[in-house]
Parts: C-alpha cells; structure tokens; sequence
C-alpha cells in the first residue's frame, strides 16, 4: 500500500474544491462534514446535523443515512481508529486530521453498514482529494482497500487481540475511553451490579428512542393520539413512534418537545416531592437550554407556585426564554452567577432545582463526540464547580425547602462525592430524603433502582433514560 502519510494541504497541496465531473453522494458529504466540524470547531453533532441536512436538501433516505454515518462513526470512533492504525501500519496521530476523519467514515461503511465495498472506498478516496493533498488519496486508498479484505468480526478479534488489560478490551471493543470505562464499573460496583458494565456500554452505542414531553395543564394525551406510546416512567411523556419531532413542536406551539424521560423524572422529583402550597417560590439555578424549566414552569402554574430561572450565560438564557414562551406564566430569566445565590438571595427559595454542568457522561448516545472530548482533569474542574454552586443553592433554600441535585453523568467525583461533601459541611442543617421512594410514588411503572436510597442514578440499559443522577436534600427547619 502506499507510504504516503495523508498529509495536509499545505504539506502537499489541497486541490481545487468540487469540480463538475467529481462526486460524493451528498449523504456521505454532510456526514464528513459534521464530523469535521465536531473536530476542527468543538461543534455538537446533534445541533448541526439537521441544520446541514436542511441545508443540502436531503431526502428522507439520504437524510437517514447521513444521521447513520454520522452518529455512527463518531460512536464508533475509538475502535476504527485502532482498526486505522493497524492497516495503516502507524498510529492515529501520524495521520493528517481531516484524511483521519476520511478513513473514520470509511471504515465505518466498510464494518457496520451494508455500503458496497466500492461505494465506500471510491466515495472516501475522492472525500481525501477534496479535503487533502493529492497523494493523500493513495494513501486513503490504501488503508481502505487493506481493511476491506478482512471482515467486521475478524478485526474484532484483532483488535482485541491487542488489547493490553480487560478495561482496554471493554474500551476497544465498545469503543469508549479507558478512563470512562473505570468510572462507569466504579459507580455500578456501588450499586452492586458491575456486571452490568458491558451491558452499559453497549447501551451508549445504540440509538436512543426519542422522547416528547406533554407540558402538564398546558396539553394533554389525547393531542399524542396516534403518535406514539406513553413513556415507560414518566408520566408526563411518551416515545415517538417516527416522523420529525420539529414539526409537532411547532405545531403544538412548544407544549409538545423533545425531553429525554430521564430529564424528565428529574424535574418531577422535585416538583411532586411533596404537594404544593400556593405561593411557592421555585428557582432552576442553572436552566439552560431551558427543558427543565419549561417542565417545571408548567408545574408551578398548575400548584399555584411561581419559577425564577438563572442562566449564566447569554446566549444560553436565551434558549431559555425561547423554551419557556410556551408556559401562559411570568417566569423572569435572570442572569446571575449561581455560586453567589447563597450569599445574594439566602433563604429565599421553597424548591431549587440544580442541574449542575457536567462532564455529560450520562447522555453518550445522543452526544457520542463527549466520550472523545472530556478527559480525567475536566471532572476535577467541574466537581469544584458543582460544590460551590450546591452550596450556594442550599444557602439560597428556606428552611423546610428542598433542593434536587442532578447531573447528567454517573461518574462519582459529580454525583455521591458532591453530596457526600455537602451534607458533610451542612451537617445538622441538611438532610438527605428518600429520592428513590419518591421517584417511585411518581413513575407510571416500577423502577429498578439500586443504591443509597437518598439518592437515584438513571441508566440508559436498565432504564432507556440518559444516565441522570438525582438526590433529593432538605433544609432543615
């Protein structure tokens, strides 16, 4: 094969863009281009997928395509780039980015799609003439061509082969971080059920169902008739049976939105954690993009409460007025620092609800580029985070009010170690409540939940929810 490196345009000259007689199914080319664009700029898949599939004007099929060979790869990233690495005969990062992010799509076609050989190899080898230098398309050529000779089990095999520990097994054969492999076995391990790990994995890897929210008293479940079925928990919810969600949206005027049903719980646990007295005062710390408080909002409308919402960040805020609009109430944005709501508005809140920032660990089947973009240090930088700003929500609580701890990720450092430290430095002022009895007294079906019962962790194979972790806290009064 050849020896070329894939080197980068101006290594070896990038040739002209398209010309008339070149063609890559546009399909194949907005995939690229979303994978590019989550390397080069940090972009989400899920927010620019549909806006490059509007913008190429895809057809039903080939918009289903290009979300599978998007999603797809970038799941499956870790694993082809060892697969890469092999048939290249050098490691990953050796390899010009953007001809990296050719051979990621292309491997992905040639082991986990029914594409023909050709189609993939030829399509991918002109992607590299576009997007590299001329002698890069040998080099794409060749590394395709030798991985295509041997089929999808038997690099699995090699792969494995390879593998230096049964962590790095687990990592290469679902195609996950080491280091996010330990934490999920350490927070299984706590909850007794280690041996669900593959089983995890393997969820992170398949595509999530998707959830819709009915806003309680704004609509109601003859208005889904037809659309679906009702959620396996939340009962305020129900899984799409197909068709583009955006539309429903519009046309129920935002009572009707995307809400995973694990985003959804989270929000009821605090809402229905006990009956609401008329003149409650709710505050969602850190709302953006404004889900939850939408849900929340129509909570406190139907109990006779009120909803504050804070968003730190502009342009997040204002994602959270837009999600808000839907609710007939006065729910003012502010845009405070959440860390000072203890020392600005002690004692001022019945109910805070903390969806604290994350590393986002609990959400890897609807955003797979996290897994590649976090590392070790992002957990220490964001658990200092998480403990000012639960420190700040329990200073801003009534005595007698109750606080919803939540994040989106399993790992410990952001869940029981944030708890654990704050009831530590409250002690005799906060108390831990029963959250797993009342998630239960709310779900529309038993939950299998396991752990310390002031606490709640979601998981996608056990559940079908992201992996939302929640601890209900009290003031004392």
């Amino acid at each position: 094969m050849s020896d070329d490196r894939g080197e980068s345009p101006a290594q070896g000259g990038r040739r002209p863009a398209t010309k008339q007689t070149d063609f890559v199914q546009p399909a194949r080319r907005v995939a690229y281009e979303v994978i590019a664009a989550v390397r080069e700029s940090d972009a989400y898949a899920n927010l620019l997928l549909p806006t490059r599939i509007k913008r190429a004007a895809l057809g039903t099929a080939d918009a289903a395509l290009a979300t599978e060979l998007t999603y797809g790869t970038l799941r499956m990233q870790g694993f082809y780039d060892r697969v890469i690495a092999d048939a290249a005969g050098r490691p990953v990062n050796a390899i010009d980015p953007a001809i990296l992010d050719v051979l990621r799509l292309g491997a992905h076609q040639l082991l986990a799609t029914r594409v023909a050989t050709h189609a993939a190899v030829n399509e991918s080898v002109e992607l590299a003439r576009q997007v590299g230098s001329r002698a890069a398309t040998g080099f794409t050529n060749g590394v395709l061509r030798t991985i295509s000779r041997s089929s999808a089990e038997e690099w699995r095999e090699r792969v494995l082969s390879e593998a230096g520990s049964d962590d790095d097994r687990l990592a290469a054969e679902h195609s996950h971080p080491v280091w996010v492999v330990r934490a999920f076995r350490q927070s299984l391990r706590l909850e007794g059920r280690e041996a669900e790990l593959e089983e995890l994995l393997a969820a992170d890897n398949a595509a999530p169902k998707v959830n819709m929210v009915i806003l309680p008293g704004l609509s109601n479940t003859e208005d889904t008739d037809g659309l679906g079925v009702p959620n396996d928990f939340s009962p305020t919810g129900f899984m799409l049976a197909g068709g583009d969600p955006v539309h429903l949206m519009q046309d129920s005027g935002g009572r009707l939105r995307v809400q995973d049903e694990g985003s959804q719980l989270a929000a009821l646990t605090l809402s229905r954690a006990r009956p609401v007295t008329p003149g409650e005062r709710w505050l969602d710390l850190c709302a953006g993009p404004g889900g939850k408080a939408a849900l929340l909002a129509a909570e406190a409308l139907a109990g006779g409460a009120t909803l504050v919402a804070n968003e730190l960040v502009p342009a997040r805020a204002a994602l959270v007025r837009k999600a808000l609009a839907a609710v007939p109430a006065e729910v003012p944005v502010w845009e405070q620092d959440g860390t000072r709501f203890g020392d600005d508005h002690p004692g001022e809140f019945d109910r805070i609800l903390l969806d604290a920032p994350c590393t986002g660990l609990g959400a890897l089947r609807r955003r797979p580029e996290a897994r590649w973009r976090k590392q070790p240090k992002d957990v220490a930088e964001l658990s200092d985070l998480q403990s000012g700003l639960i420190h700040a929500a329990l200073g801003a609580l009534k005595p007698g009010g109750v606080l919803a701890y939540v994040t989106c990720s399993p790992h410990i450092a952001e869940t029981r170690g944030i708890v654990a430290t704050a009831l530590k430095k409250w002690e005799g002022r906060v108390s831990a409540l029963d959250t797993a009895s009342v998630l239960q007294g709310l779900s529309s079906s038993e939950l299998d939940l396991a752990g310390a019962e002031g606490s709640v962790q979601l998981w996608p194979h056990r559940h079908g929810t992201d992996a939302m972790f929640i601890t209900l806290l009290e003031r004392t009064a």
